[in-house]
C-alpha cells in the first residue's frame, strides 16, 4: 500500500476501530486455526523485570492487560478530567447522567445474573461478569460510526465507560482479591501523595509525574488491586490549567500525543490478545445453562433496562438532561454498545470459575450478549442518523 494511502488511512476517524475489529478478528482466526499454539505461545512468552529483591514476573499477555492498559486508561483519564472540568461534563447535570446511567448498567445485569442463579451457591459468584463493559471494544464501534454519532454521544459513553470500568476494578478489589498487599497500597499511598504536592506546586515538566506514576503501578500491581487503576489515579493529577514552558496546557499535550499510540497500537495490541476466545467445546445447547442465560441476558437486557430507566427516570425528575444534541433513539443505541462485555467480562469471569465446564459457559455467555448489543447498538445508531438528518 503506497505511503500516501496509509496516511489517508489514518486520518479516517473510523481507522482506529478499524484497526481494533481487524486485531479482534485476527485473534479468533488464529486461535481457532492451526496456528492456536503459536498463539498461545506468544501470549504466554515470560517477561521478567528485576530491580534487587524487587521482581514483576508475567506473561506477555498481563503485561499488555495491566501495562498497556494502564496507559489507556491514563488517556481516559486525562480525558474526562478536561471534559469535567472544562468541557461537556462540566456542570452537576451532565456529570450526574453518565454516573446514575453506569450505576444503573452495574446493577440491572448483576441482579438478573444473580435471579437466574439463585439456587446455586457456585454459580452465584459470577455475579459481576455482565455487569462490566469493554469500553475499547464500544469505542471501537462507536467511532466506525464516525460523524453519524454527536460527539457528545461519545464522550456520554466514554464517562459511562470508564466509571463503569472503574466500579468493576472495585468489585474485582473487593470480591475477587483473595489477598490484598498492605505495604503494597502504602508505597501507593505514598506516590499518589506525591503526585499530589507536585500538582499543587504547579509542576508542569511531565517527567516527575511519569515516574511517580511507574512506580504507583508496580505498586497497585504488586497490591493486587487490578494495575489499570494507577492510570487513571496518574491522569487525576496532571495540571490542565497551568502552562509549561511552551505555553501548553500539560494534559492536553499529553492526551494530544498519546492518543495516536492509544488508538493504532495500544487498543489493537490489547484487542488481539484478549479476542483470541477458542469455540472449542461450545455447543448451542450451553445457551439454556443458567451461567451462559444469566450472562447473556444480563448484557443484552440488564444494560440496556438498566440505563434507559435510570435516565428516564432522572430526566423526568431534572436531575440531569440528555447529552446536546442527542435524541432518545441515539441514546438507547449508546445504551446498548454498553452492553459489550467482552475481555472485562471474561476476565472477570476467569476470577469468579477456574473448571473448564464453566469457563465455557461463560465464553459462550459473554461472546452472545455482547455480539447482540454490539450488533444492534450499530444498527440503531446508523438508523437513527438516517432519520435525523
Amino acid at each position: 500500500m503506497p505511503l500516501k494511502m496509509i496516511r489517508e488511512f489514518l486520518r479516517l476517524e473510523a481507522a482506529g476501530g478499524i484497526l481494533l475489529a481487524i486485531a479482534a478478528l485476527a485473534a479468533l482466526v488464529m486461535e481457532n486455526s492451526p496456528l492456536h499454539s503459536l498463539y498461545d505461545a506468544i501470549l504466554t512468552t515470560p517477561v521478567v523485570i528485576q530491580f534487587g529483591a524487587f521482581i514483576i514476573n508475567k506473561p506477555l499477555l498481563l503485561w499488555i492487560n495491566d501495562g498497556l492498559m494502564a496507559i489507556f486508561f491514563f488517556l481516559i483519564g486525562l480525558e474526562i478530567k478536561r471534559e469535567i472540568l472544562e468541557g461537556q461534563l462540566s456542570s452537576k447535570e451532565q456529570i450526574m447522567l453518565p454516573a446514575l446511567a453506569a450505576f444503573g448498567g452495574l446493577a440491572a445485569p448483576a441482579l438478573i445474573y444473580s435471579y437466574i442463579n439463585w439456587n446455586d451457591t457456585q454459580a452465584i459468584n459470577g455475579w459481576a461478569i455482565p455487569a462490566a463493559t469493554d469500553i475499547a471494544f464500544a469505542l471501537g464501534v462507536i467511532t466506525l460510526l464516525g460523524k453519524r454519532v454527536p460527539e457528545t454521544l461519545k464522550i456520554c459513553l466514554v464517562a459511562i465507560a470508564i466509571i463503569d470500568d472503574l466500579a468493576a476494578i472495585i468489585i474485582i478489589a473487593l470480591f475477587y482479591t483473595d489477598n490484598l498487599s498492605i505495604t503494597s497500597l502504602g508505597f501507593g499511598s505514598i506516590a499518589i501523595i506525591g503526585l499530589y504536592l507536585l500538582n499543587k506546586k504547579n509542576i508542569t515538566r511531565p517527567a516527575p509525574y511519569i515516574l511517580l506514576g511507574i512506580f504507583l503501578w508496580a505498586c497497585v500491581l504488586k497490591s493486587g488491586v487490578h494495575a489499570t487503576l494507577a492510570g487513571v489515579v496518574l491522569a487525576l493529577f496532571i495540571p490542565l490549567r497551568a502552562k509549561n514552558e511552551s505555553g501548553k496546557s500539560p494534559a492536553r499535550s499529553l492526551e494530544h500525543e498519546l492518543h495516536p499510540w492509544v488508538a493504532y497500537a495500544v487498543l489493537p495490541i490489547f484487542a488481539f490478545a484478549n479476542a483470541g476466545v477458542s469455540f472449542q467445546g461450545l455447543s448451542f445447547e450451553l445457551l439454556t445453562q443458567p451461567i451462559t442465560l444469566g450472562i447473556a441476558a444480563g448484557l443484552f437486557f440488564g444494560k440496556q433496562i438498566g440505563i434507559m430507566a435510570i435516565t428516564f427516570l432522572a430526566t423526568r425528575t431534572n436531575l440531569c438532561l440528555l447529552p446536546k444534541n442527542v435524541n432518545w433513539t441515539q441514546y438507547y443505541g449508546m445504551a446498548l454498545l454498553t452492553g459489550i462485555g467482552f475481555t472485562m467480562s471474561l476476565f472477570i469471569g476467569t476470577l469468579a470459575f477456574t473448571d473448564i465446564e464453566h469457563q465455557t459457559a461463560v465464553r459462550l455467555g459473554v461472546l452472545t450478549g455482547s455480539l447482540l448489543s454490539g450488533t444492534l447498538g450499530y444498527l440503531i445508531l446508523r438508523f437513527s442518523y438516517k432519520h435525523q438528518y
